[in-house]
């Protein structure tokens, strides 16, 4: 149950790539915002599925998917965001491309990027596009409904273009989060560092998987 009413604004073409639990949380949740929803995903009859449940659109292909899409999601595996990368390439230029990936190492014991960001990896790759770091410091289980243990959770998003991190703030404001500007892209390091940690003592003590980060006190 959302604890506070999502900002209506003006309906955005989104391009969800991924339909996993990622990609299906945030799917619903910008549909519920009154967004156009398009998924995609590795295998087409995953997203026709859940694209069906959700009542949203679907795509044979991320390609496809992002054609006609204002924001791009990447809610893929970070393992994968390369091959997607090189997909979309030629039909993101001028467009938002939202990173929500977290750059884990094979065993989850860590980060598998050092001096960069997976976020920044991204960026080079898709070079004109506009990436903002989002949603990667929400487990799925929150994402749809943008509280935890009774407490709005804050959107933190990190990003170059400020066009493109108005937008995102936007969908994080409409799904009920409160939007929190990170600061640049090279912010992004701390967002999948703070996200790596959450996944860290979930792990690490047995926790449900529903924990979140908050920010208390003034910020104004």
């Amino acid at each position: 149950m959302r604890l506070t009413q999502p900002r209506k604004g003006s309906a955005m073409q989104l391009a969800i790539i991924g339909a996993g639990n990622v990609g299906t949380a945030v799917a619903r949740a910008a549909k519920e915002a009154a967004h156009d929803v398009t998924l995609a995903a590795a295998h087409p009859e995953q997203a026709k599925r859940v694209a069906e449940e959700l009542g949203t659109g679907s795509a044979t292909g991320a390609r496809e998917a992002a054609q006609d899409a204002e924001v791009i999601v990447l809610a893929v595996p970070f393992t994968a965001a390369a091959e997607v990368a090189d997909e979309i390439h030629d039909q993101v230029a001028g467009k938002t491309v939202i990173d929500a990936t977290n750059p884990l190492n094979e065993d989850a014991s860590g980060l598998a990027v050092t001096d960069r960001s997976g976020a920044e990896e991204i960026q080079a790759q898709l070079d004109g596009a506009h990436v903002v770091k989002a949603f990667n410091t929400v487990f799925a289980a929150n994402q749809s409904d943008a509280e935890a243990g009774g407490e709005q959770l804050d959107g933190f998003y990190a990003g170059d273009d400020e066009g493109a991190k108005k937008r995102v703030a936007e969908l994080l404001a409409a799904i009920g989060f409160r939007p929190i500007d990170a600061g640049p892209l090279t912010a992004a390091r701390a967002l999948e560092q703070i996200a790596f940690l959450n996944i860290s003592l979930n792990a690490r003590n047995g926790w449900p998987w529903q924990s979140g980060w908050k920010l208390v006190g003034p910020t104004d």
